[in-house]
């Protein structure tokens, strides 16, 4: 691919200077192949770039790609009908002790070939590519067998074949206890979870772990031993805390230096500390919040106190966040959770990166992979501040549109 740069832009850089955003005026960006070579102001372009051909982008706003750092965008079926009972009055406890919930949705994915899993995950994977999203990860955990949850993973890594789009896969199989293995956590993790976990990693299809640490799923004590096996695997961790209540989760996960700690709506300051002292990165899902009807917000000022890194997630799922819009999770992330429009679009590129230990993306900056979204606004708020509205004009992957 040749060289090419990109000019009359305004370029949301998210590299550590004192400008909002990082943001360069009058910018232009040099491309080689999938590489950024070089980004700065029009006029300091320097001559080996300026001579290169220009495509003119008429002042549009550049942004990094974004990127949804979790989502379980590959399952079988939906559950509609759970989302009338919520709205009945049924809380998300009731509705999963009652069989429905994930089990629900587990069933259905069992049932479902690959074929038809990656059918179905396409059309939600198409609607965030859409919006400039070019990377994501994806999780199993709806299978809770051996078959179903290796299924999933393919599934997965078959949608980086299928689009374009990177994507960063996780085993999630401490997810629920499926009904077969009903008040035997211990035993599912022994005969399922744990060695399916083996088999998963050694077929190539995992690239980290997560499990659910809550009442109504795994204890810390049996999320210890999941955490254990991936470390014996030398894959990274992360971990759905602290959503329901607060079990010292996102502080487990801390201590064994998680990527990241997801939802957090019970988090306290003993877990925002492990958080900041261990670099693990605060996942915010607000249209899980949205969705479940939630009243209880996470801590937002003391994770921004002790200088966590927030990022914002779709959560994409069938049952408690059946959202595929990242643009509106970031109007989701500034009007539930009141953060800044800046902290928002940092939250699904600089620190959503983060969150998947990816090095080469989520910034704007010479040597990062040209991952790229071109918007028709004038101002980086306009991206969090709008409701059902794309202002996407084209998404550039690896340097290619």
């Amino acid at each position: 691919m040749s060289r090419r740069l990109l000019t009359n832009a305004s370029i949301v850089t998210f590299a550590e200077t004192s400008a909002p955003y990082g943001m360069i005026e009058n910018g232009s960006l040099a491309l080689d192949g999938e590489t950024i070579v070089w980004v700065g102001k029009a006029a300091d372009t320097p001559q080996e770039f300026a001579s290169l051909t220009a495509e003119d982008l008429g002042g549009r706003l550049v942004t990094p790609g974004l990127i949804d750092c979790h989502t379980h965008v590959v399952f079988g079926g939906n559950r509609a009908r759970e989302f009338e009972m919520r709205l009945e009055g049924a809380s998300y406890e009731e509705v999963a002790r009652a069989g429905g919930g994930i089990i629900s949705t587990v069933s259905a994915t069992r049932s479902a070939s690959e074929d038809e899993l990656l059918a179905s995950a396409l059309t939600r994977v198409d609607a965030l590519i859409a919006e400039g999203v070019t990377a994501l990860e994806i999780k199993s955990g709806y299978g809770l067998d051996h078959d179903t949850e290796l299924r999933m993973l393919r599934v997965a890594r078959r949608i980086a074949e299928a689009r374009s789009i990177r994507v960063q896969t996780t085993f999630l199989g401490a997810h629920a206890i499926p009904p077969e293995y009903k008040d035997r956590a211990d035993a599912y993790l022994d005969e399922i979870c744990l060695p399916t976990l083996e088999a998963a990693h050694k077929e190539g299809l995992v690239d980290a772990v997560d499990g659910f640490c809550e009442g109504i799923a795994f204890s810390p004590d049996q999320m210890t031993r999941v955490f254990d096996k991936a470390s014996d695997l030398g894959l990274p961790i992360k971990l759905h805390a602290e959503q329901l209540s607060n079990l010292g989760g996102a502080a487990l996960a801390a201590s064994r230096k998680a990527l990241s700690a997801d939802h957090l709506e019970y988090l306290d300051e003993t877990g925002v500390k492990a958080m900041a002292d261990n670099n693990t990165v605060a996942v915010l899902l607000p249209g899980a919040f949205y969705t479940l009807r939630e009243t209880q917000y996470p801590p937002l000022n003391l994770l921004r106190q002790h200088k966590v890194p927030i990022a914002l997630a779709t959560d994409c799922n069938p049952g408690s966040s059946p959202l595929a819009s990242l643009l509106l999770t970031m109007n989701m992330g500034c009007t539930l959770f009141r953060m800044t429009p800046e902290e928002a679009l940092a939250g699904v590129t600089r620190e959503a990166a983060r969150a998947l230990g990816l090095i080469d993306v989520g910034t704007i900056e010479a040597g990062k992979r040209a991952d790229l979204a071109v918007w028709n606004v004038s101002h980086p708020a306009e991206l969090s501040y709008r409701l059902g509205f794309n202002a996407l004009e084209k998404r550039i992957f690896g340097g290619s549109r």
